[in-house]
C-alpha cells in the first residue's frame, strides 16, 4: 500500500456548503431519495446506476427539449450506447437561455488586442448575425463549417451561431501547416471556411492568406471562405477564391433573433480530432446532447463555476480544451480567452492577464506550471492576484514538484486542481472535486458518471499498481462515431481492440485506497507538445517527404521539469550524412506540415527502424526502453520483423550522457 502523501489543501465548511456538488447531493436525497455519505459514496452511486445518475443531470440542470427523451439509456452496449432516444434539443440555447443583457459574458485578449469585454446581450447580437449570414448561403443543419482561428471572440460567436442552426464545427489553430489542417478538415468536406488573415506569436507576426489560399486549393468543395481581419485591418483577398470580410459578410443593422434549431440529441455539434499512430487524425464526432450533458455535469459539479467565477484556461482552437472552456457559458460564471505565447514579453504574460481580467480559476498546462518553476516565475510580485481561487492543469500529469511550486508561490488557500482525460469525450476522467482534499501529486477523484478503472493487461482491477485506463461503462459525450468510419471498424479498433467491451483510453493510470488517482502518461504514442495532441503518422508524413529521408520513428520522453524530450530517429538514403543543414531542413518541415511546438528536440540517425512483424512502428517499446525499461519488459523480442533495429536504443539507453542530457 502506497503511503498516502501530505495533504496541501482542504476545503472548508464553508467551501463544501456553498458546492455545487453540495448543493446537487442536496437534492438528490430530496427529490430522488437517494441519500450518500461525501463524494465517493456519490460517485459509486452514479456509476453504478447511470440512468437514475443522467437523468438527475437532466434535471438538476433543466435541460430544455422540444421533444423529451422516450427514457435515459435506450440501448447501453459499448461502443454503442443510445442516449436520450427522442429527444430533440439544441446546445446554443442552452448557451443563451435567461442571460442577463449587461452581465459580461467573455472578456478577451491578445497580443494584437487589448483586454475588453463583451457582454451577453452584445455576443447574442453578434451570434445572431452571423448565424442568419451562414442561413443566408445556405449553410443548414449537418452542414460542416471549419475555421482557421486562433482563440479570440470570434471563433466563440462563429461557433455558438454554427450550433444555434444545426451545422457542425470545426477548428484548428492557425499555427497549424497546411498538411495537418488539410488532413483534418477535408475528411469532413466543409462547405464554409472561416479563416485568419495572421497572428502574432510572441511577437513575431505571421501571414496566413497563403496557408489559406492553399486549403481552398486542397478542398475544392469550400464554397464560401470568411476572412477574419486580425493581423491587419483591411487584408487583401485578392487570390482567395469567393472570400469575403468578416463585416461584409455579418451586414449591417439591427440583428435577426436568434433561433435555436432543434435536433436530435446524437446531432453532430462538433468534430475535434486525436490523432492516432497511423493514418490520417481521427475525426471524432460529438453530439449537442452528449456534450451538454457532460458540460454541465463538469463546469458545474467540478470545476464548480458560479456566478461571478471567471474561467480562463491557456489553450487554443485545435485543442479539446477550448472547446471545454466555452462551455463555461453554460454556467453563471464568464470566460476569459487569450491569444498569442504564454511567455510574451515574459513568462508572466498569463499572470497578468490573470490579475487584468479578475480570473477566478487559472487553467493551464503541468509544462507550464514546470516552465515557471524553472524561470523563477513570481505570480504575485507587484500583482494581487485578488480573485484568484483555483488553479487547474492538464494536457500532461502534474509533478509533485509542480504541486508545490503552486502552494508556494500561490498560497496555502488555492485550490488545486490535476485533470486528465481526452479529446475523445473532451473531458476530464479524473480531476477537480471542490469538496475533497488536494494530496501532492494526485488528482483528486474520478469524475461522476466516468467508471473508470486501471485495468493489468489479463482485465483485472487494480487499486494501487498502475494499470491501463479503462471506462466499464458508457459516457453520454463517447463520440457518436469518426466521422467518414461507415462500418464503425475504426472507432471499435481505437478503443476496444484490447478490452472487447471495454473503452481502453490510452494511458497510464493508479488509483489509490484513497479515492485519488495518478495518472503516468501515454500508453499508446500520441504526442502532445504545448497543448497540441498530433499522431507520430503526421511527423512521419511531413519527414518523410524529404528524398533523403527512408524512414522514421519519434518518441516524446518525460524530463523533470521540462515539458518533455521528443528525439527523432531516422534512416537515410545510402551515402547521405546527417548533417546540420539537414536536421535544420527536417525540422522546418515540421514546423511547416505540423507544428512548430513538434519539431523535434534532437535528431539522430539510426540503421533501421524497429518494427513489428506486421510492419507496425514500435515507439511505445522504444519510448519505454529509452525511459530506462528492461528491453524483455517493454517488449517480446520474438515480435520483432528485425531484433538488432532495437541494439541503438538499448545503447542509448545505457548512455550516461543520454540519461542527464
Amino acid at each position: 500500500m502506497r503511503e498516502a502523501p501530505p495533504i496541501l489543501w482542504q476545503p472548508d465548511a464553508a467551501r463544501i456548503a456553498r458546492a455545487t456538488v453540495t448543493r446537487y447531493a442536496a437534492w438528490l436525497a430530496e427529490y430522488r431519495g437517494v441519500r450518500t455519505n461525501g463524494y465517493h459514496e456519490l460517485w459509486q452511486w452514479s456509476v453504478g446506476d447511470l440512468e437514475a445518475f443522467w437523468g438527475s443531470i437532466w434535471d438538476f440542470f433543466e435541460v430544455k427539449a422540444s421533444s423529451p427523451p422516450e427514457r435515459v439509456l435506450g440501448r447501453r452496449a459499448l461502443p454503442g450506447a443510445e442516449w436520450f432516444p427522442g429527444a430533440r434539443l439544441n446546445y446554443a440555447q442552452h448557451v443563451f437561455r435567461d442571460r442577463p443583457a449587461g452581465d459580461v459574458a467573455v472578456r478577451h485578449a491578445s497580443e494584437l488586442r487589448p483586454l475588453r469585454e463583451t457582454t451577453w446581450d452584445a455576443l447574442r447580437d453578434a451570434t445572431g448575425r452571423f448565424a442568419a449570414a451562414l442561413r443566408a448561403s445556405g449553410i443548414g443543419p449537418g452542414d460542416r463549417v471549419v475555421a482557421y482561428l486562433p482563440n479570440i471572440l470570434e471563433a466563440v460567436v462563429a461557433f455558438h451561431a454554427c450550433a444555434s442552426i444545426g451545422a457542425v464545427w470545426s477548428s484548428c489553430s492557425p499555427d497549424f501547416g497546411v498538411r495537418s489542417v488539410v488532413d483534418r478538415f477535408a475528411q469532413i468536406e466543409p462547405r464554409l471556411l472561416i479563416a485568419i488573415d495572421g497572428y502574432r506569436y510572441a511577437g513575431r507576426d505571421h501571414d496566413r492568406l497563403e496557408v489559406v489560399r492553399a486549403l481552398q486549393e486542397a478542398m475544392p468543395g469550400l464554397e464560401r471562405t470568411v476572412i477574419v481581419p486580425y493581423l491587419t485591418p483591411e487584408p487583401s483577398l485578392e487570390g482567395l477564391s469567393s472570400a469575403i470580410a468578416w463585416d461584409a459578410f455579418v451586414g449591417v443593422g439591427d440583428s435577426p433573433a436568434l433561433e435555436f434549431a432543434q435536433v436530435p440529441f446524437e446531432h453532430p455539434l462538433w468534430v475535434l480530432y486525436s490523432s492516432g499512430t497511423t493514418g490520417l487524425p481521427k475525426a471524432i464526432v460529438h453530439g449537442h446532447g452528449g456534450i451538454l450533458l457532460e458540460s454541465l455535469k463538469k463546469l458545474h459539479l467540478h470545476v464548480d463555476l458560479q456566478d461571478g467565477d471567471r474561467l480562463f484556461w491557456f489553450t487554443t482552437t485545435g485543442w479539446m480544451m477550448w472547446n471545454f472552456l466555452i462551455g463555461g457559458l453554460l454556467t453563471d460564471g464568464s470566460i476569459v480567452l487569450y491569444d498569442g505565447s504564454p511567455a510574451a514579453p515574459t513568462m508572466e504574460a498569463l499572470w497578468q492577464l490573470a490579475d487584468d481580467a479578475g480570473v477566478t480559476c487559472f487553467g493551464t498546462s503541468a509544462s507550464y506550471i514546470a516552465a515557471c518553476a524553472k524561470n523563477g516565475v513570481e505570480p504575485r510580485a507587484g500583482r494581487s492576484l485578488a480573485r484568484l481561487q483555483a488553479v487547474g492543469s492538464t494536457g500532461s500529469p502534474l509533478s509533485p514538484e509542480g504541486f508545490d511550486w503552486v502552494y508556494e508561490r500561490l498560497g496555502p488557500d488555492l485550490w488545486l486542481f490535476s485533470t486528465s482525460g481526452g479529446t475523445d469525450v473532451c473531458t476530464a476522467f479524473v480531476g477537480g472535486v471542490p469538496t475533497l482534499p488536494v494530496y501532492r501529486g494526485e488528482l483528486q477523484a474520478r469524475a461522476l458518471g466516468a467508471k473508470v478503472e486501471a485495468w493489468s493487461p489479463a482485465g483485472t482491477s487494480l487499486v494501487g499498481e498502475v494499470g491501463e485506463l479503462v471506462l466499464t461503462e458508457p459516457m453520454p459525450s463517447m463520440p457518436v462515431c469518426f466521422w467518414g468510419d461507415e462500418d464503425g471498424s475504426r472507432y471499435r479498433a481505437s478503443y476496444f481492440d484490447v478490452f472487447p467491451g471495454i473503452w481502453r483510453h490510452g494511458d497510464w493510470i493508479e488509483l489509490t485506497e484513497r479515492g485519488t488517482a495518478i495518472i503516468t502518461g501515454r500508453s499508446d504514442a500520441t504526442i502532445n507538445r504545448g497543448g497540441i495532441r498530433m499522431g507520430t503518422a503526421e511527423i512521419y508524413r511531413a519527414v518523410l517527404t524529404l528524398d533523403e529521408v527512408v524512414d522514421a520513428l519519434v518518441v516524446d520522453l518525460p524530463r523533470e521539469g521540462t515539458a518533455g524530450y521528443m528525439p527523432l530517429f531516422v534512416v537515410l538514403r545510402d551515402g547521405v550524412v546527417l548533417d546540420d543543414e539537414l536536421v535544420a531542413r527536417i525540422g522546418n518541415r515540421v514546423r511547416e506540415d505540423c507544428s512548430p511546438r513538434h519539431v523535434p528536440d534532437e535528431v539522430r540517425q539510426v540503421p533501421a527502424i524497429p518494427r513489428t512483424l506486421s510492419g507496425k512502428v514500435l515507439e511505445v517499446p522504444v519510448k519505454r526502453i529509452l525511459s530506462g525499461e528492461p528491453t524483455d519488459r517493454a517488449l517480446s523480442r520474438d515480435s520483432l520483423a528485425d531484433p538488432e533495429a532495437l541494439r541503438p536504443f538499448e545503447e542509448l539507453a545505457r548512455s550516461t550522457a543520454w540519461r542527464h542530457a
